[in-house]
């Protein structure tokens, strides 16, 4: 029996029989009514297993989870509604949710996040309503975040650690109605020129709009996100800072050193050249004026050869 043909498809089906097995009775202490499963503040550490197949409605919080595993929250493959609010989750993979296919709401508010992976909700084309609030170790989101999840219409995300959130993660948003930013510790610099201006032009409801402040720089503190579009555009596109000014002076004395050392040596040269000529020509001259004198002497000495002195015969 080969590796990949013997136990792969054996596993598959004994971990598909365990989770009918599992899932065919409520879990301890929880209650389990009209395809909804509530363990909701039952001091839970880890996700609770024996959760029925055809759960579609399923709530774990007030408890203290620390992680939701992908498996056996792969079973429920008709869960619309996932309430895991005020527990203990570090991280979210990109495989999380790969088999929730049919996610309407998440509420993922109040755990101690601090990332979640580019593709985590990719598989949630139907997710319509996210919270991912009261998680302050939260410090960024990949721009891939939000990628697939064009349903989309109700996004939460107060009081995380969010200092920055990148243009597209918001721009693919196209059912996007509602979207809370406040108490987070905004940094409205010019990366923050994009997001400012899509705040700016685009139709989403923002409630929290005037508390959802700029904390840095220091000029727009205070400043709401949602306004800070125009001055950011002044200061990073149009606004010359010191800096800038400087910048041009040590490029305009460059600009100025080169010309005049260029002209410089171009006069260098033109002497030089000039000097070159003069001293031919005056060889030239020179040597003209000898081959005469030369050729005077020559003739005289033939001249008195012929008739001073007779010729013997």
């Amino acid at each position: 029996m080969s590796l990949a043909s013997g136990p792969g498809p054996k596993l598959l089906l004994f971990s598909l029989g365990m989770g009918l097995v599992s899932g065919s009775k409520c879990p301890t202490n929880c209650l389990c009514q009209d395809q909804e499963v509530s363990c909701t503040d039952k001091q839970l550490m880890e996700y609770p297993l024996d959760i029925p197949l055809n759960t579609r409605r399923l709530l774990l919080g007030n408890n203290k989870i620390t992680s939701l595993p992908a498996m056996q929250l792969g079973f429920l493959s008709d869960l619309v509604y996932l309430d895991c609010q005020n527990n203990r989750i570090r991280e979210l993979m990109d495989y999380t949710f790969i088999g929730v296919f049919k996610l309407i709401y998440l509420d993922l508010s109040s755990n101690n996040l601090t990332s979640i992976s580019p593709f985590t909700f990719s598989v949630l084309s139907s997710l319509v309503r996210l919270n991912i609030s009261n998680n302050p170790h939260l410090l960024s989101l990949d721009e891939y975040t939000f990628a697939n999840t064009s349903s989309l219409r109700f996004l939460d995300l107060r009081n995380t650690g969010l200092q920055i959130l990148g243009h597209d993660s918001l721009h693919q948003l196209t059912m996007l109605q509602t979207v809370y930013l406040s108490g987070n510790p905004w940094n409205c610099t010019c990366d923050f020129l994009a997001l400012a201006i899509h705040l700016l032009l685009s139709h989403t409801e923002y409630p929290d709009g005037q508390n959802a402040t700029c904390v840095e720089p220091t000029e727009l503190k205070g400043w709401p996100i949602t306004k800070v579009g125009n001055p950011l555009q002044y200061k990073c596109i149009t606004h010359l800072d010191q800096q800038d000014y400087i910048f041009l002076l040590l490029v305009g004395f460059c600009i100025f050193a080169a010309g005049t050392v260029a002209a410089w040596l171009t006069g260098v040269c033109a002497v030089l050249y000039q000097n070159a000529h003069r001293k031919s020509a005056g060889d030239d001259t020179e040597d003209e004026s000898g081959s005469r004198v030369t050729g005077q002497i020559f003739r005289g000495n033939t001249y008195f050869s012929q008739n001073r002195f007779p010729q013997l015969i």
